[in-house]
């Protein structure tokens, strides 16, 4: 045979692999738990924390869902403006002056100390501030998240009824434009892949992560966890703080969110490229050994099956076309579910490999600007690589 055609078999195992033995990451089904038993006689106080640096574009769409919020318990909001210049402590006041709701203060720490990364020195002074109303939780969430008016008390009603000291929800990212709609479903999708849900929600746990954008937190697992001072250097910041999390012993569940959505725009390439290069090699820990790998597996597994197909039917080599399209039509199938929840038509399943080939560029060019000495960059900060990684 071909050497086409034994890549072209070996990614049709890889494929056959995913599709049984990765937790079935291509499931959509990890939901937030439905309530077990009556309502809570109870409800525990609750302190929502939310960094926000140079916001005010999108907090008129996100923060009034938080302040809306139809919580039976006691609950408030802090907001830690982090150095912003467009206003973005000031639109807050504004914004909790018209609306009402639950109340809100809003801090401003100042620049970081050395050895943080802005968002984990904005959660320290907030989760600091909060902890001195005692409240049982912390709603750990970005600026650009809104949240449908039950989302915390669903939220705390979960970790409540389950025991559990760490519920996150993967938000809804925004698809509006033609590049939205190509890469932030398979943005989700690849998260999947690399951290299954199913794995990390086991009594067993077989896998650790987080997604930050909405992280209810116990505050005595904070305090246990040495939250967030354990991992202020962290670039990937909501898996650093599961992994923490769990080394102190806390149980932790990660699922797809409903009613909990980005109203962040990335029209264009550009903007996404930048979400996904400021962190994709400090996610291969800096290595480039990692990085070589990331890079032959991602060619293996998304790009040999659509060439081998083509290539294989061009020159008559059967075994390549015909494994090449069954590892194509196994991945197409696999990223269905994913395209369903955000709504997108399934003819974008088939362009998957496209989209891998973006992923494995913008991997490269990460691995790039960080030898360039220009480290993870993110709103007109850059993040150097620590000397000791704390998201291990």
């Amino acid at each position: 045979m071909s050497a086409l055609a034994w890549s072209s078999i070996v990614s049709l195992a890889a494929w056959v692999w995913l599709l049984l033995g990765q937790g079935f990451f291509w499931r959509t089904d990890q939901r937030l738990p439905p309530r077990r038993g009556p309502q809570p006689t109870r409800w525990p106080r609750v302190a929502v924390v939310v960094p926000a640096r140079d916001e005010a574009a999108v907090l008129p769409s996100s923060l009034p869902s938080l302040l809306a919020q139809d919580y039976p318990g006691v609950a408030e909001v802090f907001l830690v403006d982090d150095g912003s210049t467009d206003g973005t402590g000031r639109l807050a006041t504004e914004l909790a002056g018209r609306c009402g709701g639950l109340p809100l203060t809003v801090v401003s720490p100042g620049e970081p100390e050395p050895g943080w990364t802005g968002k984990l020195w904005a959660l320290r002074h907030g989760m600091a501030l909060a902890r001195t109303r005692g409240p049982e939780f912390l709603l750990l969430t970005d600026a650009d998240i809104a949240h449908a008016p039950d989302g915390l008390r669903r939220l705390v009603a979960a970790a409540v009824d389950n025991d559990l000291d760490l519920v996150s929800q993967m938000a809804r990212l925004r698809v509006g434009s033609p590049w939205e709609r190509l890469v932030v479903p398979a943005f989700v999708y690849f998260f999947a892949q690399l951290y299954p849900f199913r794995w990390i929600n086991r009594a067993r746990p077989r896998a650790t992560a987080a997604a930050g954008g909405c992280v209810l937190l116990r505050t005595e697992t904070a305090v246990a966890a040495d939250v967030p001072e354990a991992i202020r250097q962290a670039v990937i910041d909501d898996v650093s703080l599961a992994r923490a999390v769990r080394r102190s012993g806390g149980r932790i569940w990660l699922g797809l969110a409903e009613g909990v959505d980005s109203v962040r725009p990335y029209p264009g390439l550009g903007e996404l490229w930048r979400m996904v290069a400021r962190s994709a090699y400090a996610q291969l820990r800096h290595s480039p050994l990692l990085l070589a790998g990331t890079v032959a597996g991602l060619v293996l597994v998304y790009l040999v099956p659509p060439t081998a197909l083509v290539v294989g039917a061009r020159d008559g080599d059967a075994v390549a076309a015909w494994a090449g399209g069954t590892a194509w039509a196994v991945m197409t199938g696999t990223y269905l579910p994913m395209l369903r929840y955000y709504r997108q038509p399934p003819w974008l399943a088939p362009l998957l490999p496209l989209t891998a080939f973006l992923y494995l560029l913008m991997t490269v060019d990460s691995a790039v600007q960080h030898y360039r000495g220009r480290g993870a960059a993110w709103k007109g900060r850059t993040y150097a690589r620590p000397d000791a990684a704390s998201d291990r």
